[in-house]
């Protein structure tokens, strides 16, 4: 039993580096015991850009296994390729979720959360609606996601425990809106993407009570500090992954309130209350036995001589 459980967990290891000489030097057996998230790449394939995410993943402490799964085709320079490789780009997001049901299997109860940057976050959503057997991951997040405003994200979110985080920008026009109304999204529209100006929500008798569980956030100038200064290629700096993506990955529940404590500042008071005066200490009470001021002298009347 042990020697299978031994086996299983190495083939497992070597499946999930996907059979390639690229390093992983974030998944291990130990880590795969507390966890794993799977990393994304646009369809630039993998780059320093997105082994930037699996830094700030592990610099802003996610202890879990931190594998870069690259989903293109490998070809140099075939953006437009992996682009509009529908076909293959929902084959690749299928066998992904079998992978990620044989290792919910082989680590029963440990948390898979995917993040997707650019290209990589439409395979996301299409890895979690590929979920099988009633199986789900734990959450998702899109960094710069290149999937229309419109598309519908109910069963993506169904096969959430958490949710879908989506960190989008309007600073994001050259790629997110220029680039895809030419070249398209990942799901083929003509049209600015949920990247630049985040999801559409259903209104009224459309809107499923999965949406509850889609958390927006928009680029603000504070996150500049960590790198992400809103354009696409820095959507994913360490410094950003650390301090705003890894907490949310690291947090066991997902709820608006949650993810608004990690990726908002704190909200200053509207009256802020002025310090009180100081305080003089008491005086004293006079003890009522303390004459208030000094007794009068009583004088003796001088003795008469005696005559």
């Amino acid at each position: 039993m042990k020697i299978t459980y031994v086996f299983s967990s190495v083939a497992l290891f070597v499946s999930l580096l996907g059979g390639c000489a690229a390093p992983q030097p974030y998944v291990s057996e130990s880590r795969l015991n507390r966890g794993l998230v799977i990393v994304l790449p646009g369809i630039e394939g993998r780059s320093v850009l997105n082994e930037e995410i699996c830094r700030g993943l592990n610099a802003g402490g996610v202890d879990g296994a931190i594998e870069l799964y690259d989903w293109t085709t490998g070809v140099p320079f075939a953006f437009i390729w992996n682009l509009w490789s529908s076909d293959r780009n929902h084959d690749k997001a299928a066998e992904l979720a079998e992978r990620i049901a044989r290792y919910q299997f082989n680590y029963p109860g440990r948390p898979v959360v995917l993040v997707g940057q650019s290209g990589g976050a439409a395979v996301a959503t299409w890895t979690c609606e590929a979920m099988r057997w009633g199986r789900k991951v734990d959450g998702a997040v899109m960094l710069a996601a290149s999937l229309s405003p419109g598309y519908r994200l109910t069963t993506a979110l169904d096969s959430t425990k958490r949710g879908i985080v989506n960190f989008y920008s309007s600073r994001d026009v050259l790629l997110l809106w220029a680039g895809t109304s030419i070249y398209g999204t990942m799901d083929g529209k003509h049209s600015t993407s949920a990247g630049n100006v985040g999801f559409s929500v259903p209104t009224g008798k459309l809107r499923t009570k999965e949406y509850d569980r889609l958390f927006q956030v928009p680029w603000r100038s504070e996150m500049a500090s960590t790198g992400n200064l809103g354009m696409h290629l820095t959507s994913g700096t360490a410094s950003f992954v650390a301090r705003y993506v890894a907490p949310i990955v690291r947090a066991g529940r997902w709820n608006r309130q949650i993810i608004e404590n990690v990726t908002q500042p704190p909200k200053k008071p509207a009256n802020p209350v002025k310090p009180a005066a100081p305080v003089r200490p008491a005086v004293p009470a006079r003890s009522i036995m303390t004459p208030s001021r000094r007794a009068p002298t009583i004088s003796r009347p001088a003795p008469t001589k005696a005559r």
